[in-house]
C-alpha cells in the first residue's frame, strides 16, 4: 500500500489512544501506537484534524435554531422583490450565457454585512467564503466582489422602496405610534476630501495664488535672459534653467484655466461648489463640525424610536420640514401628524404648508440677528388686528403701507412704518435702531396668522414638555448607528449610489430595533403572518399557482413520511 500513513483514534472517557499505519506494508511493518492520558489536561483539547467522519456535516448544522441569520432569511423570503423593482426578480427562461444571481441571495448578504459592520464589497466576498453563518444563508454560494458592489448601485431605488415596505409592516404590527414624530439631520462624511471641493472664495484665491506663482516665475526667467545676454557666445549650450521655468510657466497657467473654468461654472448655476472627486458631496457645517459629504435627514417615530421617513441632501436643514413631514406622513399613511424639529428647520413657508397638510410644527422660534446686537426683535412689537397697527416698546404705533413688498427671498410682506420725528427722541432708541437707522420698520408677511398660531403653540406648556423629549426621540438612530455601528461615512459617490447604502443603514437599524423587541420567535411569527397576508392579497392566478406548490409539498412530506415509516420493516423483514 502506497499512500499517506493511516491514522486512527480512538477516544474513550479519560484514554486517548492514537494507532498509525506506516506507508508501505510489508513482513516487518511497524504499526505506531500512541497512548495518552486525558486526566489532568492543562487546557482543553479540540478535534483531531485527521479524524474523519463517515458523513459530511449539513449546512443546516452551520447555525442554531435561534441565530438572528435566520431572520434575515426569512424577511428576504417574504418579499416581493419584482414588485419593489430589484433588477433579474423576475424568472426568466433559458437563454444563452450563465444565469444571475437571485437578487434575493444578494440582499441577505449585504443586509448580514451591514448588521455585522461588513461593508466593503470585497470583505463581503471574503466573509461568503469562510463565515459559517454566510455559508448557510447564501447556501454556500460565492459571488464575486464585483458583482456584490453592482448589486448595491444598480438597485438604490429598489433598496429605498424595501425599506418603505419595512415600515409598514412595523406599523401593522403595533411598533409604530404614528402620532408624534422628531426630525433631525445628521452630517455624514463622503467619499470625497475638503481639499476635493472647491467655493468661490477658495477658487478666487487659488487664482490668485496662481497668479502670483506666475508672475514670480516670469521674472525668474527674465532674470535668466538678461544673464545669457551678457555671457560671450563661445558656441556651448546656454543656461538650462530657462527651460525648466518655462515648462513650469506652462503648467500653472494650464492650472489657473482650470480654476478659471470652474469658477466660471459656479457662476453660471446655483450649486455654491463643486467637487472633483464626487460631484455631489459639498461641504457642510453645524455647530464647530465642517465636513465633505452629506445631510442625512431622519423621521423618528416616538414609540420605539425607529426610522419612518429620510432621506440624503447636500444642504443644510433649512427648507426641509415640509418635505420630511410630507414624506412621514404619506408613508404612515394617517390624517394627522405631530413632528418636532430644532430652531434649524424654522422656516415660515414649511410651517404653513405643514399646516395646510393636517401636520402640526413644532419649531423654536428664530429671532434673528437683533438679539446678538443687544436691539429689540420683531418678537417684541405687538400686532393689533382691530387697528391694524404694530405696537412698539415705547408704546408708539407703527402704520402699515398700502403695497405689498417682496423680500429677497420672494415673500410678499406688508412694513409698518414708525414716524421719524417719534423715533428720534424715543428714550429707547439705542436698544431698537442701528446707527445708521433713522426709524424702526417691522415686515408682516401676508400669511403672517399661520405664524401667530404657531407662536401661540411654541408659548405652551405642552410645546416645552415636547420639545425636551426630541433630541432623546431623533438622536438615537444616529448615536446607535455612529457610535455603536461606526457608520459615519459613505463608502460609494453620488446621489443615488449614497441614498442606496443609506437604505441599507436604516433598514438594518429598524431590523435590528424590532429583533430587539419583539425577540426572535415573535418576529419570525410576524413575518409569516405579513408574508401569508400577502399571499392572499395576490391575483387569483397568482394565488392558484402557490396553492398548487403548497398542495404538491404537503403530498410529497406525506408521502416521505410513509416511505419512512415503511422502508426499516422492509429492511428487517426475511427475503
Amino acid at each position: 500500500m502506497i499512500g499517506r500513513p493511516a491514522r486512527w483514534c480512538f477516544f474513550s472517557q479519560d484514554v486517548l489512544l492514537e494507532v498509525i499505519c506506516p506507508t508501505r506494508l510489508g513482513k516487518n511493518s511497524v504499526f505506531t501506537v500512541r497512548f495518552g492520558g486525558m486526566t489532568n489536561r492543562p487546557f482543553k483539547s479540540g478535534e483531531s484534524r485527521d479524524q474523519e467522519s463517515l458523513l459530511p456535516p449539513r449546512i443546516e448544522d452551520y447555525v442554531g435554531p435561534d441565530n438572528p441569520v435566520r431572520a434575515i432569511d426569512s424577511y428576504v423570503n417574504a418579499l416581493d422583490l419584482a414588485k419593489l423593482g430589484f433588477r433579474h426578480a423576475k424568472r426568466r427562461g433559458s437563454g444563452v450565457g450563465q444565469p444571475p444571481y437571485d437578487p434575493a441571495d444578494l440582499l441577505k448578504l449585504y443586509l448580514y454585512g451591514y448588521l455585522n459592520q461588513v461593508r466593503s464589497s470585497r470583505r463581503l466576498e471574503r466573509e461568503a467564503g469562510r463565515n459559517l453563518e454566510l455559508i448557510w444563508l447564501l447556501r454556500n454560494l460565492k459571488p464575486g466582489y464585483r458583482t456584490i458592489a453592482n448589486f448595491r448601485k444598480e438597485n438604490w431605488a429598489a433598496l429605498k422602496a424595501a425599506n418603505r415596505s419595512f415600515v409598514l409592516l412595523l406599523q401593522e404590527i403595533g411598533l409604530i405610534g404614528g402620532t408624534l414624530v422628531a426630525v433631525d439631520g445628521a452630517l455624514f462624511h463622503g467619499n470625497a476630501s475638503k481639499d476635493s471641493i472647491f467655493t468661490r472664495g477658495k477658487l478666487a484665491k487659488q487664482i490668485a495664488k496662481l497668479d502670483e506663482e506666475i508672475e514670480a516665475y516670469g521674472k525668474s526667467l527674465d532674470t535668466n535672459d538678461a544673464a545669457e545676454a551678457k555671457q560671450p557666445d563661445d558656441g556651448k549650450d546656454g543656461n538650462k534653467d530657462g527651460g525648466d521655468v518655462g515648462d513650469k510657466i506652462k503648467e500653472l497657467m494650464a492650472r489657473r484655466e482650470r480654476a478659471q473654468s470652474d469658477l466660471e461654472n459656479l457662476d453660471k448655476g446655483d450649486k455654491g461648489q463643486v467637487s472633483k472627486t464626487d460631484s455631489d458631496a459639498r461641504l457642510l457645517s453645524k455647530g464647530d463640525q465642517t465636513i465633505a459629504g452629506y445631510n442625512v435627514q431622519s423621521v423618528v417615530d416616538d414609540k420605539h424610536k425607529l426610522i419612518i421617513a429620510s432621506e440624503v441632501v447636500n444642504r443644510s436643514d433649512t427648507g426641509h420640514l415640509h418635505m420630511m413631514a410630507k414624506a412621514a406622513k404619506e408613508g404612515l399613511q394617517v390624517e394627522a401628524l405631530q413632528i418636532l424639529a430644532d430652531v434649524g428647520y424654522y422656516n415660515s413657508e414649511d410651517i404653513k404648508a405643514c399646516e395646510d397638510d393636517g401636520v402640526t410644527a413644532y419649531v423654536p422660534l428664530h429671532h434673528g440677528n437683533g438679539k446678538k446686537h443687544g436691539r429689540f426683535t420683531r418678537g417684541d412689537f405687538t400686532y393689533n388686528s382691530a387697528t391694524d397697527t404694530y405696537q412698539c416698546p415705547a408704546d408708539q404705533a407703527l402704520h402699515p403701507t398700502k403695497k405689498l413688498w417682496k423680500n429677497t427671498s420672494g415673500r410678499m410682506e406688508r412694513r409698518y412704518l414708525a414716524s421719524v420725528a417719534t423715533c428720534g427722541i424715543c428714550p429707547l432708541k439705542a436698544s431698537c435702531l442701528s446707527a445708521k437707522e433713522k426709524s424702526r420698520r417691522v415686515s408682516r408677511w401676508e400669511h403672517e396668522e399661520v405664524l401667530d398660531r404657531h407662536r401661540q403653540r411654541m408659548a405652551s406648556e405642552q410645546a416645552g414638555q415636547l420639545m425636551r423629549r426630541r433630541s432623546a426621540i431623533v438622536e438615537h438612530p444616529f448615536g446607535t448607528l455612529k457610535c455603536r455601528a461606526g457608520y459615519q461615512h459613505f463608502l460609494v459617490r453620488g446621489f443615488d449610489k449614497v441614498r442606496g447604502e443609506w437604505s441599507l443603514m436604516a433598514l438594518c437599524y429598524n431590523l435590528t430595533r424590532a429583533l430587539n423587541i419583539l425577540g426572535f420567535d415573535d418576529f419570525l411569527a410576524r413575518i409569516a403572518e405579513w408574508a401569508l397576508a400577502a399571499l392572499h392579497a395576490t391575483s387569483g392566478e397568482a394565488r392558484g399557482a402557490w396553492e398548487a406548490v403548497s398542495l404538491a409539498l404537503i403530498r410529497f412530506w406525506t408521502m416521505m413520511q410513509s416511505w419512512l415509516e415503511i422502508a426499516p420493516r422492509r429492511a428487517l423483514s426475511p427475503p
